[in-house]
């Protein structure tokens, strides 16, 4: 049986790689940004916006699809795919790290998950077995194992039962899986901010010949350089020829940083949900919409990018509509934003081939977009 995800490496730089990840809905360039779609909707855009910016793959959320509208009714209506029009890669986080960000409302045993669903309260019994099935019937290219995702800080015991419950889970949802030839699964290396424990769990997983690896447990609000030292700690350990993916990361800064320590993938609400509070990142420093300085300024967002909003939409009208309270405002400033960070890895895969002095000089350039706008 040949397997669902393939990836061919093509060019290296030190530990960045770059290549491409074919599925069965078509291949995506590596390293990649998924667009973050929970609903199956990348808020405010269509699939033709996100074609425009240049994605080529997004990530949805299971948990979230299974509590509304019900896997089996987007399987009546064609799979996830026909349901939200687009024809790319898909891949689903499978509600672990909700299970966390909603711990408020969750029990936590061997079994599974009991969650109060934010939709309706009723209690909802999330289980790996479960939620293998909803992703193979939302029809998704990559299906994420049911893992438990952690606080931080948290102590080593804590940290060890947790990884080790983990494993547990994907060996379960390895078990119950009926479409392999068809959807991805893909194993969560967790170990808490333990070296020892991410590395012997790394291991672990990888015996189990998964069809890909991510990381996970990270960015969950501890310091930067922690996070990185875990992905440095981690990737070594991951095959070769398999995709790695670091879940929920990040900054453009973070990404950079964690291509160079050989992550493939990524994905993060960030640039969506900053665009809708008027927060935009360009190649010159950040910049908030809001602030009255861009009242009269007819310039664009970032006058190197050639995305729609740049080249049709000036400083001052963005902020006008924004204020203004229009619906115009958020696509307009989500559609740059996703743009940036698409151009972004299109500028890291072409460094990779250049090499490893190219990779430097656009991490020192993208460092400095963290900072705000001078002018």
């Amino acid at each position: 049986m040949s397997r669902p995800l393939q990836v061919t490496i093509t060019h290296t730089a030190g530990a960045a790689r770059t290549g491409r990840l074919r599925t069965p809905h078509g291949s995506t360039p590596l390293p990649a940004f998924m667009p973050v779609g929970t609903h199956g909707t990348v808020k405010g855009m269509t699939p033709h916006d996100l074609r425009e910016v240049g994605a080529t793959i997004i990530l949805c959320n299971a948990l979230h699809l299974e509590l509304r509208p019900g896997a089996e009714l987007v399987e009546e209506l064609g799979g996830l795919h026909r349901f939200m029009g687009w024809s790319g890669p898909i891949l689903t986080d499978s509600g672990g790290y909700q299970v966390h960000s909603l711990r408020h409302r969750t029990r936590v045993k061997e079994d599974g998950v009991q969650l109060c669903s934010p939709v309706d309260g009723a209690w909802q019994a999330l289980t790996p077995e479960r939620m293998v099935k909803v992703q193979e019937r939302l029809g998704v290219d990559m299906a994420m194992a049911f893992d438990e995702c952690i606080e931080w800080p948290a102590d080593r015991d804590r940290v060890a039962r947790s990884t080790e419950r983990t494993t547990r889970w994907l060996k379960r949802c390895m078990a119950a899986r009926t479409r392999p030839e068809h959807t991805g699964l893909l194993g969560i290396v967790q170990g808490g901010f333990y070296e020892d424990l991410r590395i012997a769990h790394a291991h672990e997983i990888v015996d189990l010949d998964l069809d890909a690896y991510a990381i996970g447990g990270l960015s969950v609000g501890e310091p930067k350089d922690q996070l990185l030292g875990m992905v440095a700690a981690t990737t070594p350990h991951l095959p070769p020829d398999k995709l790695r993916y670091l879940m929920g990361v990040g900054f453009p800064i973070d990404i950079v940083e964690a291509v160079t320590r050989g992550v493939d993938l990524f994905d993060c609400v960030l640039p969506t949900r900053s665009a809708r509070f008027g927060l935009l990142f360009t190649t010159a420093g950040r910049i908030n919409i809001k602030h009255a300085r861009y009242r009269r300024d007819d310039r664009p967002l970032d006058p190197s990018c050639t995305c729609y909003t740049c080249c049709h939409a000036s400083r001052g009208y963005l902020r006008h509509l924004f204020l203004s309270k229009e619906i115009l405002a958020p696509r307009l400033l989500t559609h740059h934003n996703l743009a940036l960070y698409q151009s972004l890895m299109g500028r890291l895969r072409k460094a990779i081939e250049t090499g490893p002095a190219a990779l430097e000089s656009l991490r020192r350039e993208v460092a400095g977009w963290m900072e705000p706008l001078a002018d």
